[in-house]
């Protein structure tokens, strides 16, 4: 194959500066993609964070705590957790929530089918299925009486939970389980 050669010389579009190399410039477009390269590193550090504050679960702003209107109980939680990941909700009992010797806590079905409730520590003497979820009964002589639930969620969601002894007044919550 045949080439012809080249008979004009490569010329630059660019001017030179002092006889150097000619490099283009648009310092327009520079400052623009600048402030989108600022405005970027803030939107990091913005989610960095909210992800350290527990926006996206594990933090300050994702523990929650409920205290029962009547004093019968307090609940610490989680309100944003994520989805497979093991968290544990705590119920502390007062006196008035022990009768005959047993503190009785209704549970919602949602506790068990949506956040997935793995275990109850301790394990309940007797559990009773009714009611739009399960009945729990403990033995206990005096508080401070504790009970944890293990959760695990198995999928992303708001998700409403209810406890309470008893014949006493219930609480209501809210978990919003991401990703």
């Amino acid at each position: 194959m045949v080439t012809e050669p080249f008979l004009k010389p490569v010329e630059d579009s660019v001017a030179k500066v002092n006889s150097d190399i000619a490099v283009g410039e648009d310092l327009d477009f520079q400052r623009k993609w600048w402030r989108f390269e600022n405005g970027t590193w803030i939107v990091f550090a913005i989610i960095i964070l909210l992800d350290l504050a527990g926006l996206f679960g594990r933090g300050p702003i994702a523990d929650a705590q409920l205290h029962a209107a009547d004093g019968t109980m307090d609940v610490k939680y989680e309100r944003i957790e994520r989805t497979d990941s093991p968290s544990m909700l705590t119920i502390q009992f007062s006196q008035s929530a022990i009768k005959d010797g047993n503190i009785q806590l209704f549970a919602s079905n949602s506790l068990v089918a949506q956040l997935g409730t793995q275990r109850v520590i301790p394990a309940p003497q007797t559990t009773a299925i009714g009611n739009g979820g399960l009945t729990y009964t403990f033995p206990a002589t005096k508080p401070p009486a504790t009970i944890a639930l293990a959760l695990e969620p198995a999928g992303p969601g708001i998700y409403h939970f209810t406890l309470g002894v008893i014949g006493a007044t219930p609480v209501h919550a809210r978990v919003v389980v991401v990703p």
